[in-house]
């Protein structure tokens, strides 16, 4: 107890300072979860998933089924028919799109996704900024107590750190054989072509009723 006691304030501030910054790690990984559970929440708000079939149920009793598979986000798309999601009396609240409802999938569970490695990759980065101090005091060569503090105070912050800098490896892609990869460029081009060709068919439509209309009226 006498040998700590002598030990000079900055060693215990070097100690406690990388300690902080793990629990402030820890407390970024976490706003981020939930910053990223609140928004798949939001985007799916009303669809229930179902993984035995791999496909989305909506609030009226439809169902989004797989489309294709977009390798650079790694997200699994899922479409509405757009005859069903056209004629459906809520869609306005749904969506504005004329090629069906549209839902994305990360296939990639927390923390392999692109947000959460990314939130996590601050984190780590915040816990190699703890580490700075003690091993610059712990290289200036201080006395052995002084040493020892430093020393344990750095393996605890890797320790306690360890799960944030483990499982940041992707998670195994199984997807369904035939499926299309299409980036959101390629996904975007194909909603516009279907949108077009819906609002061409509703068209003809539209005008051979005129058409017949006005046969009849003679």
């Amino acid at each position: 107890m006498t040998a700590l006691a002598d030990v000079g304030f900055e060693t215990w501030f070097a100690a406690g300072y990388s300690l902080a910054l793990v629990a402030m790690a820890y407390l970024i990984d976490r706003l981020a979860r939930r910053a990223g559970a609140a928004a798949e929440g939001g985007v799916t708000f009303g669809f229930t998933y179902h993984e035995d079939h791999d496909a989305w149920q909506c609030p009226e009793d439809q169902w989004l089924w797989p489309q294709s598979f977009d390798p650079d986000h790694r997200v699994m798309r899922y479409r509405g028919s757009p005859s069903v999601c056209n004629a459906c009396p809520v869609k306005k609240t749904c969506t504005p799109s004329h090629s069906g409802r549209e839902i994305q999938r990360a296939i990639d569970v927390w923390p392999a996704s692109e947000a959460a490695r990314f939130h996590r990759g601050i984190a780590c980065a915040v816990v190699l900024m703890g580490l700075v101090w003690p091993v610059g005091a712990l290289l200036a060569g201080p006395d052995r107590v002084a040493a020892t503090v430093l020393t344990s105070a750095i393996l605890a912050a890797l320790l306690l750190s360890w799960p944030l800098w483990s499982h940041l490896r992707r998670s195994t892609v199984v997807l369904p054989e035939g499926m299309v990869h299409r980036s959101l460029d390629e996904t975007m081009a194909e909603r516009a072509l279907t949108a077009t060709a819906v609002r061409q068919r509703h068209s003809r439509f539209a005008s051979a009723r005129r058409h017949q209309d006005g046969d009849t009226a003679w």
